[in-house]
């Protein structure tokens, strides 16, 4: 079945303000030529009813955009780049088109962004991350735009989401580390409070060393001019003053993990005979054509064309909520553990 939910208008505004459309008009356009106290009393409205201001519904009078808004992390790792590309190519194949932006990790610019996006009427939204502000929870689950989340599957979707369990991938790839000898393993991660999925992993982390060791874990600042390869080189030399009989690394990416490889070739470790190296993603250059990094295989392009699915579904008229869809991991060992 089918649920319709009526989008609040620029009238509805109006009324509930006590004022005329227009002066809701000039007041969300030009709000320095509405008086103070009529502003204030707009924006209460807007904040009350979650309204957007519809940026196309002059030029558009089907109210039909054919566009879907995401906000990325990140694009400066290839860790989205496959997800983006499934996404793509699913939503051109219904003559839907994508309109990109990223929010660095951070739920305060992903807040800012949401309302801009929702301007433009998307025919859905999709978001790299579950972890948002109030304020952008509320506005997307009072808005009528399916949203669609990505790279993990939180127990209560705004809408839907497509991933799957960072923790249970983290906790197979170090109890694999423990089943092939290792005793002193640590785990390296970004120093981002904001980013739920190195905080699963990091969780699956600490399941799997439950009764074998005490926690090993470094997190590195992150810096604007800093990659993830120099994240992990220098979190390699962290671990290696703190804990030098450290005998595995589980990096919470494939960018820290060749970071990690590079400085332990510098250092003359041998890997993986005095120290075993471990990412996350699969990326292309981690490969057997590359370094060779043991990993956990993702298959983002799969989760980019499965939200495209959803959206189209969704177009149709179909009731996506609720829909939280695992594609699940693999492990892939090479090389380096």
């Amino acid at each position: 079945m089918v649920l319709q939910q009526k989008t609040v208008t620029m009238s509805d505004v109006a009324r509930h303000a006590g004022v005329g459309k227009i002066t809701v008009s000039r007041a969300l356009r030009t709000p320095g030529k509405v008086s103070p106290e009529t502003l204030k009393r707009i924006k209460a409205a807007v904040a009350e009813l979650g309204y957007v201001l519809d940026e196309t519904a002059a030029a558009l009078s089907s109210q039909r955009s054919r566009t879907v808004g995401a906000l990325v992390s990140t694009l400066e790792q290839p860790v989205f780049s496959s997800t983006i590309r499934g996404l793509n190519e699913g939503l051109r194949s219904a003559n839907l088109q994508l309109l990109l932006a990223t929010t660095r990790y951070q739920p305060e610019t992903e807040a800012e962004l949401i309302p801009t996006l929702l301007g433009r009427r998307p025919e859905a939204l999709v978001l790299t991350s579950s972890n948002h502000t109030k304020a952008a929870r509320d506005l997307l689950s009072a808005s009528d735009t399916p949203t669609v989340e990505l790279w993990e599957l939180p127990e209560s979707p705004i809408c839907a989401a497509v991933g799957f369990s960072n923790r249970d991938a983290a906790r197979t790839i170090t109890r694999h580390l423990i089943d092939t000898g290792r005793r002193n393993i640590a785990y390296l991660c970004t120093d981002r409070p904001e980013d739920t999925r190195a905080k699963l992993r990091h969780q699956g982390y600490l399941d799997a060393i439950a009764t074998t060791q005490q926690q090993r874990a470094l997190f590195v600042p992150v810096t604007a001019d800093e990659t993830g390869a120099d994240q992990g080189a220098k979190g390699f030399l962290e671990i290696r003053n703190r804990w030098p009989d450290t005998d595995a690394i589980v990096c919470v990416s494939d960018a820290l993990g060749l970071g990690a490889w590079c400085e332990a070739m510098r250092q003359g470790a041998r890997v993986p005979d005095d120290i075993a190296i471990t990412g996350f993603g699969d990326f292309d250059y981690t490969g057997a054509s590359g370094i060779g990094l043991t990993t956990v295989h993702i298959d983002g392009e799969k989760i980019g064309q499965t939200a495209a699915d959803l959206i189209c579904q969704s177009s149709d008229g179909a009731d996506i909520r609720g829909q939280r869809i695992d594609i699940g991991f693999s492990l892939v060992r090479r090389t380096t553990g």
